[in-house]
């Protein structure tokens, strides 16, 4: 895969982070722009310029990255916005909210461009607010994605459509099928796991993992820091890059 071009040096560290972020997941992704682009209500030109730092990276731009990579959005979108508040405060720098335009639009070529945005001026003390916002909602649709919470109030195990709940040390039932090494949680060949990732895809890899001889310290299905140093160890193991993210190569080096 191509090297990414070296960010602007004017930009701020934590839109570097958020930038360096995106690329990150888009690469372990295996898509290019265009398919990016084809799965995303942006273009594949705008996808450049958000990943290449010419252009702040609208919110919904970043929500659909992660739903297309399989990811929980709340980190990043968190990260988007500590850097919007950075370009507020940026010194010589007026407040102001970029719209983004919305669906990409195609011109007389067929070809997709994003609409400019339009930019509005907003009171400080109103941008302020629309980010705490901003981020106290992400957080908590993290806990309540996360299932954290009962309708009562208290703590509660975290039952989803697939039965999967928190807490619970699995048993891995370690067979082949199709050639393809399974441990009877899940059969995902694809999907991006993290740090905070959930599930039964994660109790598969905690499995996998084990049957090779990297421990992860538990099957739980919570991707800690101990199921990211083993898979970090498997990955160096297998000439890898190893960062300890689980994605397409790696599901398939797992499931040998």
């Amino acid at each position: 895969m191509a090297r990414w071009k070296e960010l602007p040096a004017a930009l701020d560290g934590r839109e570097q982070r958020l930038v360096a972020e995106l690329r990150r997941l888009k690469d372990h992704s295996g898509l290019s722009l265009a398919a990016l682009a084809a799965k995303t209500g942006y273009s594949r030109s705008s996808w450049e310029r958000y990943l290449n730092g010419k252009q702040p990276v609208p919110r919904e731009a970043v929500e659909e990255l992660a739903a297309v990579c399989g990811v929980e959005p709340t980190r990043l979108v968190v990260l988007h916005d500590v850097a919007v508040r950075a370009r507020r405060d940026a010194p010589g720098r007026t407040a102001t909210a970029v719209l983004d335009g919305g669906q990409p639009q195609e011109d007389r070529d067929g070809v997709a461009e994003e609409p400019a945005p339009t930019v509005r001026t907003v009171s400080l003390r109103g941008f302020v607010a629309g980010v705490v916002a901003a981020v106290a909602l992400s957080f908590t649709a993290g806990l309540l994605t996360g299932g954290v919470w009962a309708d009562d109030g208290k703590a509660a195990a975290d039952t989803g459509k697939s039965g999967y709940r928190r807490g619970v040390a699995y048993t891995c039932d370690i067979g082949r099928q199709d050639g393809d090494l399974r441990a009877g949680h899940s059969t995902n060949r694809e999907i991006l796991l993290d740090i905070n990732s959930t599930g039964f895809d994660v109790v598969e890899v905690q499995c996998l993992l084990r049957e090779h001889g990297f421990d992860p310290g538990t099957t739980d299905g919570l991707y800690g820091q101990t199921t990211k140093d083993a898979a970090t160890r498997f990955q160096a193991a297998r000439g890898l890059v190893a960062d300890g993210i689980v994605g397409p190569k790696s599901w398939g080096e797992l499931r040998k």
